[in-house]
């Protein structure tokens, strides 16, 4: 015969169980310190939009936001980590363009971006700017691409190396305005920008963010803006669509995901979180300084353009033959 007693006291049990995970779930979120994943080291420029934007939402929610840098392997490394992270809401990661480009540049990547992780809310968006030495005898970028098409593949360029942003908004221009240029690799930013200084190479496409100083300093000559829109940061710096390139539209930009998975309302609420930080004058100031021009989304327009720029940017690697160093 069946214990009345026993029965009893496991019934008891599961009820208080049931009652407390009730409890859990119904209570309030965050809970806890949420941590936003950077894929580069401490001081660069997406890690320093991270720490913005993360000290923000902190104050906002009531909990703090910890920034954890994991570089290598072109931001691979953090974005897998975040991919693989329980999709509670307390994990995040600070994307870039990187994100979209690498799916096409590494054949075996150990996570999908796409599928494997959540768009939040983008946070800015910071165009390139097209460069050459004051001694280059290009006053704008019609004069540059005219000249390209008069001595197809003879202009060269400096880029960081193959794959990187200055290689791939290159390739995209170059294709757009029919013309052809000739690529010079290097192995990262500074040794290309040494060069383009130098007089060595004297045309460059890079971030604003680095560029605009230079030319500010009187050490590089500005020829456009890769953006549909001019930049908020140096408005007198035509775009390529106002130079005879229309329709050319490229950003670099910087927002959050979560892993996919994650709770509907805690995406929901972290987007309003970031859109409300993102509106503060003193968090849109700080971006600005950075060189990123402060920008907010829905999560699914957001998603729509991260596919749009996974499906972009992947088309230029196919057209361009662009292999990874």
């Amino acid at each position: 015969m069946h214990n009345p007693m026993k029965i009893l006291a496991t019934a008891a049990a599961a009820v208080t169980l049931s009652v407390a995970c009730a409890s859990a779930l119904a209570q309030p979120w965050p809970t806890q310190p949420i941590k936003i994943v950077v894929g580069y080291p401490a001081g660069g420029a997406s890690d320093v939009a991270a720490r913005i934007i993360g000290q923000k939402i902190g104050e906002q929610m009531g909990q703090p936001v910890v920034i954890e840098n994991k570089p290598g392997a072109a931001s691979n490394i953090g974005a897998d980590a975040v991919a693989k992270a329980p999709p509670d809401g307390y994990t995040l990661l600070l994307g870039t363009i990187s994100l979209s480009v690498n799916p096409s540049l590494y054949p075996k990547m150990s996570y999908d971006p796409v599928k494997d992780l959540a768009a939040i809310s983008m946070i800015s968006s910071t165009p390139f700017l097209l460069v050459v030495n004051p001694k280059a005898p290009y006053h704008s970028a019609k004069e540059l691409l005219d000249a390209a098409r008069a001595n197809k593949g003879r202009i060269d360029y400096a880029t960081a190396g193959n794959g990187s942003g200055s290689h791939l908004f290159t390739e995209l221009l170059s294709s757009t305005a029919g013309v052809k240029l000739n690529h010079v690799p290097y192995r990262g930013a500074a040794p290309a920008m040494n060069d383009v200084l130098g007089n060595q190479v004297s045309v460059t496409f890079d971030n604003i963010i680095t560029t605009l100083p230079l030319v500010k300093a009187g050490k590089l000559r500005a020829l456009a803006v890769s953006t549909k829109q001019r930049s908020r940061v140096a408005p007198d710096i035509p775009t390529l669509a106002e130079s005879g390139v229309p329709g050319f539209d490229a950003t670099a930009w910087f927002g959050l995901f979560a892993p996919a998975g994650t709770p509907r309302e805690i995406i929901q609420r972290l987007n309003r979180e970031v859109v409300e930080a993102v509106k503060d004058p003193v968090v849109s100031e700080k971006l600005l300084q950075l060189g990123a021009e402060p920008v907010s989304t829905t999560p699914e327009a957001f998603e729509a353009f991260f596919r749009g720029e996974v499906a972009k940017w992947g088309q230029v690697v196919r057209n361009s033959k662009i292999k990874i160093d």
